[in-house]
């Protein structure tokens, strides 16, 4: 098959988080899918943190393994430790993290992805679109060759036009040591889109070998670590590697103050604006110039490697001012730098641009995912590339497109957040910015989203039949404890020991186990219980699922109220061709952005800046509502 004669269904420009998600989800859908990167040795490249999930982030992991993505799959078996971070709060906030062995994440995507069918590979710079009558036709590499495409869909990273800065050095480039991509903004441009510049940073890397971490806190995983992906076929870790903590002093921030002259963030040549969650180390000295420490995370990026990720450190300070400031680090005393930090620059496209399955509103049949819609984070990538990936395999089939909504999943709050509201700082998901996470809890996404994504035929039959055994056996859980009771001398010994009203008489164990002081590892010493787990093998998450269920049913019940009473606006369709102008009674502010974004529901408007809950109630008396 020549590049020269084929039209692929799905062409994949870039081959990062998003990238790899997006071409693995269309080709397993059955579209012919083409994936051109720069680098074939770099796909899925851990650029920054060697890391996947945290906060939100792991509950978006568990989604993408939900519905047939890799990235679950990949982590698992390239982590070198997990924690559930968390774990003292409500289910709500639990949130799985791993670290990774960078290179082998790397290399185990690229393996997933070679046994993927209907997958090509090809090592080039996209230099420019083939665009028709708005209308997206291909794409034209550096070499000039012209590859023909019913879909295309751009995962760039930070690539376009991409500047990287270190002190006062200044120099082009998508990451350091590869080239940056140009062309494709330029393109973009010319037909009508609004493009802006983002900044993102990442820390210097230490050996290992150079540092004493007997003046730091050991950070180990889990004694008990879980796994992200519900398959079985990936496995919980056996060993864990340990992870430190430091801190920054007074006299460090003091030397890396010394170097604020020569800052590209603060002489003025960074003009973009950075992520405000994931800030520099000059950015938190400056902003909060009151505390006189900050936390430094100390990650190995591998099992076999001497090399060391200085997290919290992110910097584009000149080389000599990291170097005397992280020498002052507790533990650093004697470090040997492997590369320093740097900050970069790139374009993105404001996602308003975009509709919900981010297909771009001003050409058909072109797709953005990841950084290019103004997100950071591995997470948040991977998760746009596989909805990008979905639909336009769907788009091409000719089949209804796919959308969650914000009641159904983190990628669905992502998503709305970025085309309803835009973004003008590097987007980053965390629970609160979900109003359903009682609903979107880590241990449920199979429940949630594996049933639609096997009717659509990316998840498989096994991951199916799991999703079904596990419903089956948390409801015959959950009813044994409603209805078995446990008598006083059996339970009282364990109340008293937590500090819980004893029980003066027989008592149904669900009435028990709701109480906040206890939890299923106080339950499983009772032998009823621990011989129905026995009997039913039961799993660990079907345990947890089930403990939930009895703990927070009231709550999710109550979540899931107001997640339907917010869904009959969702159902409230407005038409594509809707002129919002001539509604005289909405606020010049709600016509204006009602215009620019043009909602396809009165849900949707709902969540517009500017549009106020009168303006509502204006376009559904005018639309007969």
């Amino acid at each position: 098959m020549s590049l020269f004669t084929t039209t692929y269904d799905v062409i994949v420009v870039g081959g990062g988080h998003a990238g790899s998600e997006a071409a693995a989800a269309s080709a397993n859908l059955g579209a012919k899918t083409l994936l051109i990167t720069m680098s074939l040795q770099n796909i899925a490249q851990m650029s920054c943190n060697p890391a996947m999930g945290g906060i939100a982030k792991g509950q978006i992991v568990r989604e993408i393994d939900a519905l047939g993505g890799y990235s679950g799959i990949v982590t698992d078996k390239t982590a070198i430790q997990f924690k559930m971070l968390n774990k003292s709060k409500g289910p709500a906030m639990w949130s799985p993290r791993a670290q990774s062995d960078r290179m082998r994440f790397a290399e185990e995507w690229r393996v997933m992805l070679e046994h993927t069918d209907n997958l090509d590979m090809y090592q080039e710079m996209v230099t420019g679109l083939i665009i028709e009558d708005n209308e997206i036709k291909g794409v034209i590499t550096a070499l000039g060759i012209e590859i023909k495409a019913k879909t295309v869909i751009i995962t760039a990273g930070t690539f376009l036009n991409g500047l990287i800065h270190i002190g006062e050095k200044t120099f082009g480039g998508g990451r350091a040591g590869e080239s940056a991509a140009r062309g494709i903004t330029e393109d973009l441009v010319k037909v009508g889109f609004e493009a802006g510049r983002m900044k993102t940073g990442t820390p210097p890397r230490v050996d290992a070998r150079s540092l004493d971490y007997s003046k730091m806190i050991p950070q180990p995983g889990d004694e008990n670590p879980e796994k992200f992906s519900y398959l079985p076929t990936s496995k919980k870790l056996e060993t864990q590697k340990d992870c430190y903590m430091t801190y920054t002093s007074n006299e460090v921030h003091d030397l890396l103050r010394s170097g604020f002259d020569r800052s590209p963030m603060f002489n003025g040549r960074i003009q973009s604006t950075g992520p405000r969650y994931c800030p520099s180390i000059e950015d938190k000295i400056d902003r909060f110039a009151s505390k006189d420490r900050h936390q430094i995370f100390v990650e190995p990026e591998g099992w076999n490697t001497i090399e060391m990720y200085v997290n919290g450190f992110s910097t584009s300070l000149p080389e000599d001012v990291q170097d005397k400031a992280l020498r002052k680090v507790a533990g650093f005393e004697n470090v040997k730098v492997l590369r320093y930090g740097y900050a970069i620059e790139y374009d993105y496209f404001p996602p308003t641009q975009l509709n919900h399955t981010l297909e771009t509103k001003l050409v058909s049949n072109l797709f953005f995912a990841g950084q290019i819609n103004g997100t950071t984070g591995y997470e948040e990538a991977a998760a746009q590339g596989l909805m990008a990936g979905i639909n336009a395999a769907l788009k091409i089939q000719d089949k209804e497109p796919f959308i969650l909504q914000r009641n159904e999943a983190y990628i669905g709050v992502l998503i709305d957040d970025l085309i309803t509201k835009g973004t003008e700082e590097p987007y980053r998901m965390f629970t609160s910015r979900a109003e359903y996470r009682t609903l979107l809890r880590q241990d449920n996404a199979d429940l949630r989203l594996t049933k639609k994504a096997y009717d659509l035929g990316l998840a498989s039959q096994e991951r199916m039949d799991l999703v079904v055994d596990k419903e089956i056996k948390t409801q015959m859980f959950v009813d044994f404890l409603k209805e078995t009771s446990v008598r006083p001398e059996e339970i009282n010994p364990i109340l008293e020991e937590k500090n819980t009203s004893v029980i003066p008489q027989s008592m149904k164990m669900f009435k028990i186990l709701a109480r906040p002081q206890l939890d299923f590892n106080d339950f499983k010493r009772l032998e009823k219980v621990a011989a129905f787990i026995e009997e039913h093998k039961l799993t660990h998450d079907i345990i947890e699922q089930t403990e939930v269920h009895v703990k927070y049913s009231g709550y999710i019940a109550k979540e899931k109220n107001n997640a339907d009473k917010l869904n009959r606006l969702e159902n409230i369709k407005i038409r594509d061709d809707f002129d919002f102008t001539k509604v005289k009674s909405l606020s010049h502010e709600a016509r204006e952005k009602l215009m620019k974004i043009r909602p396809k529901t009165i849900s949707q408007a709902s969540r517009i800046s500017g549009v106020s809950p009168s303006d509502i109630s204006v376009l559904l008396v005018y639309m007969g509502r």
